[in-house]
Formats: C-alpha cells, sequence, structure tokens
C-alpha cells in the first residue's frame, strides 16, 4: 500500500509541491522501517531497508525517510567530504535547486557562505532561470546543481552561466541522468508528447538523456572535467551498507585558473 501510494503521488503531484508536504508524512513512514542493515551517511539513521523511488518505484532502497535522501545524494555526501575540500575551506557556495536532504547541513557549516537558487522551489533564496544567472562574473567557489539540465531548454547556455559566475580555481558538480549503454545524448525538440518523452528520456518532463558524451559537452563550455567513478573504488560492502547508486559517475567540473 505504501509504495503504491508513493507512485501515485510522485508521478502526478509536481515535485515542488511534494517538498512542502512530503517531510511529514515520509518522517512517520520512517518508523516503520528502522533498523541496522543500511545507514544514511547524511543524517546518520539506520534502516532495515529505504523506500523505493523512481519509475514503477524501481529503485529499490532508494529514499531515506528521514533525511529523504536518495542514492545520489549520499554518493555526493561521501564524495565531499572524502575528495574535496567542502568541508574545510571557506567556501561561496551555490547550490542550485537544493535539495531538502542537505540544506540544513550546509546551513550549519560555519566555513559555507551558502545561497540556495531555483526557479520554483520553496526553499530557495534566490529565484532566477539557470539560463540567465543573476551574479558577476567570477563569484562563487563552488556551485552545484543536479538533475536540473536534462528539463531545460538550452542546456549549454545554463552550463556557460555555471562557468561564468565561477571563480578561476572554482568547481562545480553538475549530476544529470545519464545512460550509460548509449555513446551520445538523446535529444530532439520535435519531441513534445509526455508519453514518449517517458519513453525516450525516462522523464516525461525531460527535454533530453544524457549518454557517456556528458562530460565532452560539460568540457564545451570551458570546464577542465574530472570523470569520477568514485563509488567503483569504494568496498562494495560500504557501498551497500549506505545504499549508493554503484554505476553512478561524478562529473567534477573544475575551472581552470588562469580564466
Amino acid at each position: 500500500m505504501i509504495k503504491l501510494a508513493i507512485s501515485i503521488v510522485t508521478r502526478f503531484v509536481p515535485r515542488h509541491h511534494l517538498h512542502r508536504v512530503s517531510h511529514f508524512f515520509l518522517s512517520v513512514i520512517g518508523l516503520f522501517y528502522e533498523g541496522n542493515t543500511i545507514t544514511d551517511p547524511i543524517d546518520g539513521s539506520t534502516y532495515r531497508k529505504l523506500l523505493p523511488y523512481g519509475r514503477l518505484q524501481s529503485r529499490k532502497n532508494a529514499l531515506a525517510p528521514y533525511s529523504m535522501s536518495l542514492e545520489r545524494h549520499r554518493l555526493l555526501w561521501l564524495y565531499f567530504k572524502e575528495k574535496t575540500n567542502f568541508f574545510t575551506s571557506n567556501i561561496r557556495f551555490l547550490h542550485i535547486a537544493p535539495e531538502y536532504c542537505f540544506i540544513r547541513k550546509f546551513k550549519a557549516m560555519k566555513n559555507l557562505d551558502y545561497v540556495t537558487a531555483d526557479l520554483i522551489s520553496p526553499w530557495a533564496d534566490v529565484k532566477l532561470d539557470v539560463q540567465n544567472i543573476p551574479f558577476k562574473e567570477n563569484e562563487f567557489d563552488v556551485i552545484m546543481c543536479n538533475h536540473v539540465l536534462e528539463h531545460v531548454d538550452d542546456d549549454r547556455k545554463a552550463m556557460s552561466e555555471f562557468f561564468r559566475v565561477m571563480k578561476p580555481g572554482g568547481w562545480g558538480i553538475f549530476q544529470v541522468p545519464i545512460n550509460y549503454d548509449s555513446e551520445v545524448t538523446a535529444e530532439d525538440k520535435s519531441v513534445t508528447d509526455p508519453r514518449e518523452r517517458e519513453r525516450l528520456y525516462w522523464q516525461d518532463d525531460h527535454l533530453r538523456l544524457y549518454g557517456k558524451d556528458y562530460g565532452k559537452i560539460l568540457a564545451s563550455a570551458g570546464f577542465d572535467v574530472v570523470e569520477d567513478d568514485f563509488v567503483k573504488k569504494m568496498d562494495p560492502a560500504l557501498a551497500e551498507k549506505y545504499a549508493l547508486p554503484l554505476n553512478e559517475i561524478i562529473y567534477l567540473c573544475k575551472k581552470p585558473a588562469g580564466n
């Protein structure tokens, strides 16, 4: 019954409306999922299993009820801790489409000058379109924008805007859904039918489905791109403990210091 309810709600209710009410209900549901099999590294909560998520709830052990983290969020949290200066340096940080699981944690970090931004999110400090970011050049040390570019009409313009407002020597994480079985990104602007978009691009509001050329697309905006298979280098037991996405590549985008 819980799986069916989640499937119906996540399919038909816009995400920005879901965000306003879902945490309360998930906190109640979480009481029935507590255990010692899976650990959410973001808040330390432990579960016997996690909630399913995705198309037809096909991803098992995906959604942690208390933090509302998904697999990619838990992976990025660990990546930031182990592979970046995010928790140790003084950073002006732009977080676009801020994920609930991160907001309180990031706001509590004294080393961050933290700015949240989005077009419609109820949690955003600044309302903006990523194709026209209202900040000056070279303003942010770190930028994060996850699972947004697939919704943006001109994704290349958005990438160039990220590059523009990032400080030389800064870095960013811009994760997207990727079909690792495809060498190239699939995109056809003539496809407007939601059902056809869902078939081709995995979701009815996606405008494209990126392929393994995503790193090259990011590099075309000026970034030095590191494609890091961080999770594949991890102890498999830890990846299972944290319920991580086993095939996800992290795209670390660096702005060259001379720019």
